[in-house]
């Protein structure tokens, strides 16, 4: 049924990509959390100093859910994503503390996402797998908006993915052997232009997260892909800095999230890449 009616199929896809955001939305806040968690006790395991106090334990699935400012569990009817928002007029329902707008805005733009997708797509293996490549993308995106991190346990786990799908033919995006030379240019590419920036003038210009997703997303996509996401991206990106600068929004100094750029422009390349580049192929004269 689901195959035979694409419009049902992307509604489904929308209603359960609601769900999904709000489970990004956890993923986004915590996983930072964890990790400076680990790597304190980490650090305190190496000096041989004592661990500082940490309160109790945090996963993505427990403690429940709390309001940031009473602490107060918020219940199952105010954790209905978007709906109890609205509800709430954007408060929470013990203190009426003002609730960040981010939260809502993830779970409608997951709901989106994952509606285009599969209206896109359509029913089958190549839509499941495309919609795990897009949540990978929004949670890496809400992280690295936030933290200015890219952490490996979504950068890397999401690379090894677009490896293994290369390797199912009716599913994949690629060809193995396309995937495996995007995982290997895109992580080389951007270290390139890393380390030439630094040499020049002596200042990092972006993270080793950027190099790791961009691998991934030419996992996924293949090496034909990787010149479309970088333009893509460099272009967004240097759009908005310029953006931010002139309207004096954000310091010459200060650096800038390049993660969201190359997760925007992969999940373009992902649906649109192919129509694109063969377009721009057509008008150069060069096909």
């Amino acid at each position: 049924m689901l195959a035979a009616n694409p419009a049902v199929f992307a509604a489904i896809a929308a209603l359960f990509g609601l769900a999904i955001g709000s489970f990004l939305n956890v993923v986004i806040y915590r996983l930072p959390l964890i990790l400076e968690r680990q790597w304190r006790a980490q650090c305190a395991e190496i000096t041989g100093l004592p661990a500082k106090a940490e309160g109790e334990p945090i996963s993505l699935s427990r403690p429940r859910s709390r309001c940031p400012s009473c602490a107060a569990q918020i219940r199952a009817i105010h954790n209905i994503p978007v709906l109890s928002y609205l509800a709430l007029r954007g408060c929470c329902a013990s203190c009426g503390v003002k609730i960040p707008l981010r939260y809502p805005l993830v779970e409608l733009a997951t709901a989106i996402v994952s509606g285009v997708v599969a209206w896109h797509f359509g029913f089958g293996c190549q839509a499941a797998l495309a919609l795990v490549f897009s949540w990978y993308l929004i949670a890496m995106t809400g992280i690295d908006l936030d933290r200015q991190l890219l952490p490996d346990l979504l950068t890397l786990p999401l690379l090894w993915i677009g490896l293994l799908a290369s390797l199912w033919p009716t599913a994949g995006f690629t060809s193995p052997r396309d995937a495996l030379i995007g995982a290997a240019a895109g992580y080389l590419v951007l270290w390139i232009v890393f380390h030439a920036f630094r040499l020049v003038t002596g200042k990092e210009g972006m993270g080793y997260g950027d190099f790791k997703l961009f691998a991934a997303i030419g996992a996924w996509l293949g090496w034909q892909m990787l010149p479309l996401v970088l333009l893509l991206s460099a272009m967004v990106g240097a759009a908005v800095g310029i953006t931010l600068i002139v309207t004096r929004r954000h310091g010459r100094d200060v650096p800038i999230s390049f993660g969201p750029y190359l997760a925007g422009a992969g999940w373009i390349a992902m649906l649109w890449g192919p129509l694109i580049v063969g377009r721009y192929l057509g008008i150069a004269g060069l096909h």
